[in-house]
């Protein structure tokens, strides 16, 4: 597996959202760890996976960030896609909605980040 596998697309099978990882990303043999951090230098959001040796990190950019809203919105699970391998993305909702809500209007996650955070999650944020 790439040591940080980075998220390159999004899409449905009838209500779950799948997040695809880029081609040649490799699943097998990781778990989630259900915990989800920020990545500021590289304007991510990072949903941690479990290797039984060391956490991987998934790196969701900001071109997903609105499938990542629509999950917010739903409360549903989504799945992690590389090939063939699926993984459900546990704690995902509350993990990114603690997140969001912490990175509102502080700047110590960066003012771009904190600014492209607001923007992209705003529905979420204003509810």
């Amino acid at each position: 597996m790439t040591k940080q596998p980075i998220v390159q697309s999004a899409g449905f099978t009838g209500n779950v959202t799948e997040f695809n990882l880029r081609e040649g990303a490799e699943l097998s043999g990781t778990q989630p760890a259900g915990r989800m951090i920020t990545d500021t230098d590289s304007g991510t959001f990072v949903y941690l996976l479990d290797d039984g040796e060391r956490f991987v990190h998934v790196h969701f950019p900001e071109e997903v960030w609105p499938e990542m809203a629509a999950v917010l919105k739903s409360g549903r699970t989504p799945v992690l896609m590389a090939g063939e391998h699926r993984i459900e993305l546990v704690n995902f909702t509350d993990e990114l909605e603690m997140l969001i809500f912490n990175i509102e209007g502080n700047d110590n996650y960066g003012e771009a980040f904190s600014t492209a955070v607001e923007r992209a999650f705003s529905q979420i944020l204003s509810a």
